[in-house]
């Protein structure tokens, strides 16, 4: 997944930004009018992921209006929100470049380090949390496990805006462990992709990406 997202940040135009401003998961962005959450950083490579259906026009800013980098990939399946049955394959991320004057750090606002283990998949009754910046961090326990999505429940709790928020497993180091990224709600639970689909999917459109370019430099 590193050597993915850094070829994914060599491949868009980096974007002006205003020097100093932190860019983390768990913070609010704004693509045109839609408002989200980071849902995870990659400090080394600097690049960010969030929803798919949150994406706009190009740029990328934070709350305050700075421009915290550039739309490079997505995949959205599910522009209304909806799903149909549960065998539905849910894709709904979205890859950003960050700006090479913001800072970058993996530390979500409840000062948990969000990080990457393999290890650790959705599994049915699986305690969870989810962060949004509307609803801040609620926790319970995932409900049931789909075709690259789940949904939670027992006291997970979102609203318009949290969409993209990292879904993560509390390690017994203090830290979190990234599964998944809100995405809507299926009926009355709160559903989210999976990180793992998700990142999966991210490394084969750079992958082809970069297939492209070289086939085209050289025909």
């Amino acid at each position: 997944m590193a050597a993915a997202t850094a070829a994914l940040a060599l491949t868009s135009a980096p974007a002006q930004a205003t020097p100093g401003v932190v860019v983390h998961p768990g913070m609010e962005v704004r693509q045109d009018t839609n408002v989200c959450t980071l849902g995870f950083v990659d400090p080394q490579a600097r690049v960010a992921f969030t929803a798919g259906h949150c994406r706009g026009s190009g740029s990328v800013g934070d709350r305050s209006g700075n421009v915290i980098g550039t739309q490079a990939s997505f995949r959205d399946n599910t522009p209304d929100g909806t799903t149909i049955d549960t065998n539905h394959q849910i894709a709904d991320w979205e890859a950003i470049t960050l700006a090479p004057d913001v800072m970058v750090n993996n530390i979500l606002p409840n000062g948990r380090a969000l990080f990457v283990d393999p290890a650790i998949v959705p599994a049915p009754g699986l305690p969870v949390c989810h962060f949004g910046v509307v609803t801040g961090e609620s926790c319970g326990t995932i409900q049931a496990v789909n075709n690259g999505w789940f949904t939670m429940a027992n006291g997970v709790v979102s609203q318009k805006g949290d969409s993209g928020g990292p879904v993560y497993v509390t390690t017994p180091d203090g830290r979190a462990a990234i599964i998944g990224m809100f995405n809507s709600t299926w009926g009355q639970y709160p559903a989210a992709v999976s990180w793992q689909v998700a990142s999966q999917q991210a490394s084969q459109d750079v992958i082809s990406a970069t297939s492209a370019n070289i086939g085209a430099a050289h025909p």
